[in-house]
């Protein structure tokens, strides 16, 4: 997840014209800018590996609100990034869509719980990404099935918007790996492994 010094990974008011929000790109530049730091395309790769199942929300399928209105197939065109099932969590049924290079997005309305449990077992041993947005990353954390979190933090104040941890308990982050370029510093945790410390050892 990409994320602003103040703790936003979206700006305010998202919509089809804004996708990230207002001032949301800015926290993107590190990967979509060329060329590439090499700290960056480390991190770039990281984000693109292969991954077995996603689950996301249905903000960052797309912009629509309520019931399903048109032909809306996702922001990434006839061939999106994933190549491999997306279960989109959303309260409005939806028909599966099935896109090029092996992406189908799968729609669940029973919850978080039951759209991991079917991407866990659509996943086939090869381990599942939660694509985001940041309410599908806290229900993910409450859930506890994290194992590791990547965050990129990007050198910005966006000031509001969408915030990553607003409501979560500390799950207890332990850093893994940073690497640092001028637009990010990428820093990979492990989720729920810290031994805290006893008032004896503080």
């Amino acid at each position: 997840m990409s994320i602003s010094l103040d703790g936003f990974v979206a700006g305010p008011d998202q919509s089809r014209e804004n996708p990230l929000g207002i001032g949301g790109l800015e926290l993107h530049h590190w990967h979509l800018d060329e060329p590439l730091h090499e700290a960056d395309a480390r991190a770039q790769n990281e984000l693109m590996r292969r991954r077995g199942a996603y689950v996301m929300g249905r903000n960052m399928f797309g912009p629509i609100r309520g019931p399903w209105d048109g032909e809306w197939r996702g922001w990434w065109g006839d061939e999106p990034p994933y190549h491999a099932p997306v279960f989109v969590l959303t309260h409005y049924p939806h028909e599966p869509i099935e896109m090029n290079g092996g992406t189908t997005f799968h729609f669940v309305t029973e919850g978080f719980d039951v759209a991991f449990e079917r991407a866990t077992a659509a996943a086939d041993g090869l381990g599942v990404d939660i694509a985001g947005g940041a309410s599908t990353v806290r229900q993910a954390l409450a859930a506890g099935v994290v194992d590791e979190l990547m965050l990129d933090i990007v050198p910005v104040l966006l000031g509001t918007g969408e915030r990553l941890f607003d409501g979560v308990e500390d799950p207890g982050f332990e850093p893994l790996e940073i690497i640092h370029s001028p637009l990010a510093t990428h820093v990979r945790y492990r989720v729920g492994s810290r031994t805290r410390p006893t008032r004896e050892q503080v």
